[in-house]
């Protein structure tokens, strides 16, 4: 047993909870205070002892007794209230330890205590939004916005290109319709809408900025004409000359082609153009004797018009895959 002065591993926490001492008595001094918890342990260290004296009214003199024998075998003597109040203090249970209600803050002191565990699987998780969040920003809603804010400028620069290489008023009509209808997605804030207009644009520009000549393809393994039967009409027949657009300096062009069939745009190299049988039969007379067609030339697109303009009246329409 250690010295009185110095309580056991086992005392708990020595003074939460002990009662203030009656007014006519003298304050506790430590020294008695730290027997008193020595005698609470030596009590819990005979928890069998304890049980059987105190479920007994009246035998408290026994357990005195009992006590003050323990401490004299090892040399000690211990005031008899001293005794006294350690089995009084055992009995209120003076000094055990009783833990905090679980709320907010035994939780977070908990978590607090545990940090070591959790903190950095957390700051990794941190990281990993801060990270998301940056990328999205960066990739994503900054170029966004900045496509935004740029979109009414480029509708007005873009329609006013295109209404300066236009020639043909009806043409002025349908760049200023599509502008408005730009600028008014805009306002509205329909992205879409706003993305499409500046789309069908550009497109305009690029039109009426091209020149070429449409050449009839007559090489060997391609197809130079066919004739197809429209679905709505079963004893008629659709005639098509394959074509492509030649720059002024030979390069072939891509192009925007409406798809009659398909009824969307497609941005090919090669078309068929439909044209009417007289032309057809025209362009195979002259294929027949050397497979070479002497005039290949359907039609020439000048600057600052949208079709071209072809050297036979043609019905319109065409295809792109066939």
């Amino acid at each position: 047993m250690s010295k009185p002065a110095v309580p056991s591993a086992t005392a708990g926490v020595a003074v939460i909870g002990t009662p203030s001492d009656p007014p006519d008595e003298e304050p506790r001094k430590l020294d008695d205070v730290l027997l008193a918890m020595d005698v609470v342990d030596t009590l819990r260290h005979r928890a069998q002892m304890v049980s059987r004296e105190l479920d007994e009214e009246g035998r408290e003199k026994e357990l005195v007794q009992r006590l003050r024998e323990i401490y004299a075998a090892q040399g000690i003597e211990v005031p008899e209230r001293i005794l006294r109040d350690g089995v009084k203090a055992l009995a209120e249970q003076r000094f055990v330890y009783k833990p905090p209600r679980d709320g907010f803050g035994v939780r977070l002191a908990k978590a607090y205590v545990s940090r070591s565990r959790w903190l950095p699987a957390a700051w990794m998780g941190l990281g990993a939004i801060l990270a998301a969040v940056l990328v999205w920003q960066f990739a994503w809603a900054g170029p966004r916005a900045a496509e935004w804010k740029r979109l009414p400028g480029e509708i007005a620069q873009l329609s006013a290109q295109a209404e300066q290489l236009a020639i043909d008023p009806d043409v002025d009509q349908r760049i200023a319709d599509i502008a408005s209808m730009g600028s008014r997605a805009v306002v509205e804030g329909d992205r879409r809408s706003a993305r499409s207009q500046l789309k069908a644009l550009r497109e305009i520009n690029e039109t009426l900025s091209a020149v070429y000549d449409l050449r009839i393809v007559s090489r060997q393994g391609e197809d130079t004409g066919f004739y197809r039967v429209p679905n709505d009409n079963p004893s008629g027949r659709n005639y098509y000359l394959v074509v492509e657009a030649i720059a002024p300096d030979g390069d072939v062009l891509r192009l925007p082609v409406f798809n009659e069939e398909t009824q969307k745009t497609d941005e090919v190299t090669k078309w068929a153009q439909r044209v009417s049988k007289t032309t057809f039969d025209r362009v195979a007379e002259d294929k027949a004797p050397d497979q070479i067609i002497q005039n290949d030339i359907l039609g020439h697109k000048p600057r600052g018009v949208l079709q071209p303009d072809f050297v036979d009246p043609v019905p319109g329409g065409a295809i792109t895959k066939w």
